[in-house]
């Protein structure tokens, strides 16, 4: 598989294995630290082939994509659930740790975002599905994720992340009709 888009990790282990699975190109950011000529080279990258951010299911990896998102729009996402990026003897999270079956999975998957996108889901329907406040509302919203393959968020950022990957109302409740399924099984 040939990705024509430049992909942005976090660090070298990253683009080691992005390598096993998938022929493409990296940008490292080394941390959550993103630096101006990080950015500059991303733009660069954006403007001539397009960007995939591809960073670790965690909250370093959430920074690194919102500051990269925001610094150079455009750029689209990849997302790698949480179960799929454990490390196997560690407690390490993280894109290194994937197989390169799940890696080709996520970029099978990629979002672009948008502002102008208008959605028929409403705030009503995340409390009626249980995604809000209450037990269990974060094991939901982490399989929603996985299965929407949005990632994880949290309660307060969940609509807003539905709208800008431009998420229909009826694949919402058919996900979360399956996730309700899987609970009663």
């Amino acid at each position: 598989m040939i990705i024509k888009e430049v992909i942005v990790v976090e660090g070298r282990d990253d683009t080691v294995n992005i390598k096993r699975a998938v022929e493409a190109d990296t940008i490292e950011t080394n941390g959550s630290a993103v630096n101006e000529d990080t950015i500059t080279k991303i733009r660069h990258a954006q403007e001539k082939r397009g960007v995939i951010i591809f960073t670790d299911p965690d909250s370093p990896g959430e920074r690194i994509r919102t500051i990269v998102s925001q610094s150079v729009p455009g750029c689209k996402h990849a997302f790698l659930p949480k179960e799929q990026a454990l490390a196997k003897h560690s407690k390490g999270v993280g894109v290194e740790h994937a197989t390169p079956e799940d890696i080709r999975e996520a970029l099978k998957s990629v979002y672009s975002i948008t502002d102008t996108y208008e959605t028929t889901i409403e705030q009503a329907d995340l409390v009626r599905y249980g995604l809000l406040g209450g037990k269990g509302a974060k094991a939901r919203r982490e399989r929603l994720g996985t299965k929407l393959k949005i990632g994880y968020t949290n309660g307060k950022q969940l609509y807003k992340r539905l709208v800008m990957f431009q998420i229909t109302r009826e694949e919402f409740i058919a996900a979360m009709e399956v996730i309700i399924q899987e609970e009663e099984e």
